[in-house]
């Protein structure tokens, strides 16, 4: 089974290569994904996410799904010390970098549930597999059309923050200002819930993210400094050349 579909901004490719899988294991993954923008996206003004963050819902208001992505968020604000914040001045509330990952891997339990056992969920270059071995290729920050390393996963969930794409749209709310000290940074750990936030929250620290990210238990880090230069963790699953890259 193969799908795309372009969702919460960006294109949404599914992969399962069980045969018994069923065609609506599909639907439900890309219905949840479009419920999970109309309910979170902070750039539709009638959103949960909108309407609390306008004084419209109290807490006591929220749904349970929204009070855990809230939950995350100052659990990463709290241990990066401020440097990962969702309520940065002049923005309002933007949820968007737990969101993400919080719902991709959702989705990817919908599909377990739903018997399947090797599959890939790709959302934006943000990966979660199964039933592996899969290969998953990390862009070259600087040249589009490269790779610069290939990661080898069984079972697990990938994710990076740059700059490549949107430019410094990363903030550290201690400051203020954009994060600049990384032009990369690739986490790998069990859930993409988990990768993604970490990913964001290691980026918003600058280098120190690095060290930070480094010490969680489980994950894994890919980066690339403002310099070029590369840091991993030794655990960090690299398989050599790019090929076979999903």
């Amino acid at each position: 089974m193969h799908r795309v579909e372009h969702v919460m901004g960006f294109p949404v490719s599914l992969r399962v290569d069980d045969e018994d899988v069923p065609e609506s294991a599909a639907d439900a993954v890309f219905a949840w994904l479009r419920e999970v923008d109309a309910r979170f996206s902070p750039f539709k003004p009638d959103s949960e996410v909108s309407r609390h963050g306008r004084g419209e819902l109290a807490s006591h208001e929220l749904s349970d799904d929204l009070v855990e992505v809230l939950d995350l968020c100052e659990h990463y604000r709290t241990a990066t010390g401020g440097a990962f914040d969702v309520r940065l001045p002049g923005r309002g509330l933007d949820p968007c970098a737990v969101v993400k990952g919080w719902s991709v891997q959702r989705a990817a339990e919908l599909l377990k549930a739903a018997g399947a056992q090797r599959f890939v969920l790709n959302a934006g270059g943000d990966v979660v597999v199964a039933g592996g071995p899969w290969r998953v290729g990390v862009r070259h920050p600087e040249h589009a059309d490269k790779l610069c390393t290939v990661l080898e996963l069984t079972d697990g969930a990938v994710a990076t923050s740059a700059r490549y794409e949107r430019g410094d749209h990363i903030i550290d709310g201690r400051t203020g200002l954009p994060a600049t000290g990384l032009q990369s940074l690739t986490v790998v750990a069990a859930t993409l819930t988990e990768a993604d936030s970490v990913a964001t929250a290691a980026f918003a620290l600058g280098v120190q993210g690095i060290e930070w990210a480094a010490a969680l238990p489980g994950c894994e880090v890919f980066a690339v400094d403002a310099g070029g230069h590369v840091l991993r963790t030794e655990g960090c699953p690299v398989a050599g050349e790019p090929s076979a890259t999903v």
